[in-house]
């Protein structure tokens, strides 16, 4: 393990996080774990790279240094971005499951017990078939999970990695805000929340922003596609914000015109929802009784919407296709999931059918303290009432009227 002062975590935040998932090794009897997961490779080195569609690993022993299994042109990320000292890289003509069970044989590990990830988006079956039929002299067994014990809970380190995440969340909706207007495309407007967000310190992140507008709210997961936005529509934005692949995300709307005594009353319902969850939260809530309160609050509308997913998701390191950790925590009924300090959660109490034809939101991303959790921002949630023929002068709808620089700050 090669010490270095150059990297985003401390170097001995990094010996925490393998220490750690040595012992939960030893715990499983895992003599060393092949991790492909993107996410968890960045969890444990700060390796990252877009060409995760190449098969890459990084095994790692119960004894002995940790080695990682690339792609020839990414092994120059593992000596630029991390710890790691051995690699073993294969080129574009050679057989990556050939390079990985060969090094699991030369560094020792024929006959041992070795874990995979074995519902890693990036370790397909044709791959795990290939590598249970070439290691025949070791125990695979499935260890899918085994790092994301240690992702769920993030350090006092990585809760100010999302806090200069959440700069550039912030950033990105207050300049969404400032570009919906009459006769502004839905390109537009995600072009300006991008630029804001980049300019703010943030970085590509998993997902681009989700702009839409009038009846298109009502398509889940849509972003822009060239509409024009017209007079007294309403424009919902979410927006997730990334620093060194850690993203904070948000929900707010965007009213363009007369504020209906629909939209009001929505607004009061999520704004409700979120403060009584954020009062809520604590070590020791279930994850059940969470998504119980926000969905309880949200439920009992007069405006005919609903929340027809789950009401909130752990959230941290991502990669695309999704800025969220929600196959390792997710706030939905029936889960016994303990919070525990450090966890961190986008609440999303959106409100999907308002009048039949509309969708808005307004959404926290929190992080739960040793006695209740706090958010990482601070921009208004009320709904931003703009007239619907004019735009406002720059930079104003933020919290306080904050310029892009000034919430990113």
């Amino acid at each position: 393990m090669r010490r270095r002062d150059d990297m985003t975590f401390s170097f001995e935040e990094h010996e925490r996080r393998l220490r750690e998932l040595r012992e939960r090794m030893a715990k499983r009897l895992l003599d060393a774990v092949v991790i492909t997961d993107p996410e968890n490779l960045t969890y444990l080195t700060e390796y990252q790279t877009t060409g995760y569609s190449f098969f890459q690993a990084l095994v790692v022993p119960l004894e002995g240094e940790p080695f990682m299994i690339t792609r020839a042109l990414e092994e120059s990320n593992v000596h630029a971005r991390t710890w790691v000292e051995l690699t073993r890289p294969y080129p574009d003509t050679g057989d990556a499951i050939q390079m990985l069970v060969s090094s699991l044989y030369e560094f020792g590990l024929a006959g041992r017990n070795v874990g995979y990830e074995r519902n890693s988006y990036f370790f397909p079956a044709y791959q795990q078939d290939r590598i249970h039929t070439s290691f025949t002299d070791g125990h695979l067994l499935d260890c899918f999970g085994i790092v994301e014990q240690g992702r769920v809970r993030k350090s006092e380190e990585e809760i100010e990695v999302m806090r200069k995440a959440a700069r550039a969340t912030e950033a990105g909706m207050v300049a969404g805000f400032d570009a919906c207007a009459p006769g502004v495309t839905e390109n537009e407007i995600g072009a300006a929340i991008s630029a804001a967000m980049f300019r703010a310190g943030g970085e590509p992140p998993a997902v681009m922003p989700y702009v839409t507008s009038g009846p298109r709210t009502m398509i889940g997961h849509a972003t822009w596609e060239g509409r024009k936005v017209e007079p007294g529509e309403h424009v919902f934005l979410e927006v997730g914000g990334c620093y060194r692949r850690y993203h904070t995300a948000m929900m707010r709307t965007v009213i363009l015109g007369e504020l209906s005594p629909a939209m009001e009353r929505a607004q009061r319902r999520m704004k409700l929802a979120l403060a009584e969850i954020r009062a809520a939260i604590r070590p020791g809530l279930t994850v059940s009784d969470a998504d119980n309160l926000v969905r309880k609050i949200i439920t009992q509308n007069d405006v005919g919407a609903k929340l027809i997913t789950r009401s909130g998701y752990s959230i941290g390191i991502a990669f695309p296709p999704s800025w969220d950790e929600g196959y390792i925590i997710s706030l939905k009924q029936g889960d016994s999931t303990v919070l525990e300090e450090g966890m961190t959660f986008h609440i999303i109490p959106w409100m999907w059918g308002v009048e039949g034809d509309k969708t808005c939101g307004i959404s926290d991303t929190v992080y739960v303290t040793e006695k209740g959790c706090a958010s990482f921002f601070e921009l208004s949630e009320d709904f931003v009432v703009k007239p619907p023929m004019n735009r406002l002068p720059e930079h104003a709808g933020g919290a306080n009227g904050a310029s892009d620089e000034e919430a990113a700050s």
